[in-house]
C-alpha cells in the first residue's frame, strides 16, 4: 500500500530530484490541440526528461491555446484557423504531438511530415488501412519518425508477460484474448468518441488497444483475419448508426491460435445503479498453462501478473521497472516510458522497444475487419490529399 502511496504521489508530482534542466539543444515539442490527454501523455512526462522542451501548443480558439500554455508550461501558444499550420510552420519546433479525433490523425500528421516534423501520433493512428500505410511512406521518403502511441506496450509489465511466453515455460500459445471496457458515463453523450465523422466508436478507442496487444503477445506470428465480429450501437439516434459501444469479434492467428477480444466504453451499470469495474485483463492459454495480466492498460498506478502452470502452484509477479539495466523508475507511467522511447528513436539511438509501422497498418487492417464483419462500416477516410513534391 505504501508502495501505491509513493508511485500515485510521483506520477502526478515528479520528485524534484528527478525534475531535471533542459539541454541548451533539447528537441522542441509542439502539440496540436489543446486535449484532455496532454498533461497525462506529453506535459508531465516531459517534466522528468531532459531533452524534450514544451514548445508550443495550438487550438482552434486563441483564449483556450493560451490559458493551456500557462498551465501545462508551453513556452508560446497559437490559435484561430490557422493554428495549427502556423505551429507546424514554425521552424523553432522539431516535434508534433498529434492527440487530435482520430478523424483529424490523417490530415495533420500529414501536414506535420510536410513541415519536416517527428510525430508523436495518438492511438489509433487513422481510420483506415490505407491512411496508416501513407503516413509511413511519407514518413519514410523524408526520414522522419512516426510513433503510434500504444503507451502501455513501453511498460515492463507487458513486457515481463511477452518474456514468459517467448520463453516456452508454458509451451506454445494456444489461444488469447484481450478485454477493455469502461464505465457508462466515462464518454459523455456529446463526446467525440460517439461522433462517426470523427472517427467515433469503442473499436477505435479501448478496442484498438485489445487489438494492438493481441498482436502483440502472439509476434512473431501474425494474425490471419477476423472470423466473427458483432458490435452494439451507442444509441438508436440516427447519428450513431455506425458507431458501437461495445463489440466483440475472434480473430484467426497462425498456428490455429484464435483471438477473443471484447470492448466496450459505456458498461451499464449494474441495476441502473452501480458502476461497473473496468475489464483491463489479457490471458494468454497455452499448452502447458496460463499468464494473465490484469491492467496492462495503465500498468504504472497497479497491476499483477499470474502464472498458473500445470500441475505447479501458481505465482504472481509485478513489473514496474526493468530489471536489465534498462532506463527507468518505479513510478514512471507507460507515457514516460513511451517518450524516453521516442527521443531515443529521434536521436538516433535503439530504444528500448518500438511499435513497428507494419503493427499499425495490420492494426488498421484488423479494425476495418471488425467493422466489416459487424455491420458498422470503416470510419470516413480522411478528404486530405497528398501531393508528392
Amino acid at each position: 500500500m505504501l508502495a501505491l502511496i509513493s508511485r500515485v504521489q510521483n506520477i502526478s508530482n515528479p520528485p524534484s530530484s528527478a525534475v531535471q534542466p533542459k539541454e541548451k539543444a533539447a528537441l522542441r515539442f509542439g502539440c496540436l490541440g489543446a486535449a484532455k490527454i496532454v498533461p497525462t501523455a506529453l506535459a508531465t512526462p516531459a517534466k522528468s526528461h531532459s531533452d524534450v522542451v514544451l514548445y508550443a501548443v495550438a487550438a482552434r480558439d486563441k483564449v483556450r491555446a493560451e490559458e493551456f500554455a500557462r498551465k501545462y508550461g508551453f513556452h508560446k501558444s497559437y490559435g484561430g484557423p490557422s493554428g495549427y499550420q502556423d505551429l507546424i510552420n514554425d521552424p523553432e519546433v522539431d516535434v508534433i504531438y498529434n492527440p487530435l479525433p482520430n478523424g483529424l490523425h490523417f490530415e495533420w500528421t500529414m501536414k506535420a511530415l510536410e513541415g519536416g516534423k517527428h510525430v508523436l501520433l495518438e492511438k489509433p493512428a487513422t481510420d483506415t488501412e490505407d491512411e496508416a500505410r501513407q503516413i509511413f511512406a511519407l514518413a519514410q521518403k523524408k526520414g522522419l519518425v512516426v510513433l503510434e502511441a500504444f503507451h502501455y506496450r513501453f511498460h515492463p509489465s507487458i513486457q515481463r508477460v511477452k518474456a514468459i511466453l517467448d520463453s516456452k515455460e508454458l509451451g506454445e500459445v494456444k489461444s488469447i484474448s484481450a478485454a477493455l471496457s469502461a464505465p457508462e458515463g466515462t464518454a459523455k453523450p456529446d463526446d467525440i468518441r460517439w461522433k462517426y465523422e470523427l472517427g467515433g466508436g469503442s473499436t477505435m478507442d479501448p478496442g484498438s488497444y485489445t487489438v494492438n496487444v493481441l498482436n502483440y503477445l502472439a509476434s512473431p506470428l501474425k494474425s490471419k483475419s477476423v472470423l466473427s465480429a458483432s458490435a452494439k450501437r451507442y444509441s438508436s439516434a440516427p447519428q450513431h448508426k455506425q458507431v458501437d459501444k461495445e463489440f466483440t469479434a475472434t480473430v484467426s492467428i497462425e498456428n490455429d491460435i484464435l483471438g477473443e477480444l471484447f470492448s466496450n466504453l459505456n458498461e451499464s451499470r449494474i441495476l441502473g445503479i452501480i458502476p461497473r469495474f473496468p475489464k483491463l485483463k489479457a490471458t494468454v492459454h497455452c499448452e502447458g498453462g496460463t499468464v494473465e495480466i490484469f491492467n496492462f492498460l495503465i500498468p504504472h498506478y497497479y497491476h499483477y501478473i499470474t502464472v498458473s502452470s500445470t500441475g505447479k502452484q501458481s505465482r504472481v509477479e509485478k513489473a514496474y521497472k526493468f530489471t536489465n539495466g534498462s532506463k527507468g523508475e518505479e513510478w514512471w507511467t507507460t507515457y514516460r516510458y513511451q517518450l524516453e522511447a521516442f527521443v531515443d528513436k529521434v536521436r538516433g539511438r535503439k530504444p528500448q522497444t518500438w511499435v513497428e509501422s507494419q503493427e499499425t497498418i495490420t492494426n488498421m487492417r484488423l479494425i476495418e475487419e471488425i467493422y466489416a464483419k459487424d455491420g458498422f462500416g470503416s470510419r470516413p477516410q480522411s478528404n486530405y490529399e497528398h501531393h508528392d513534391e
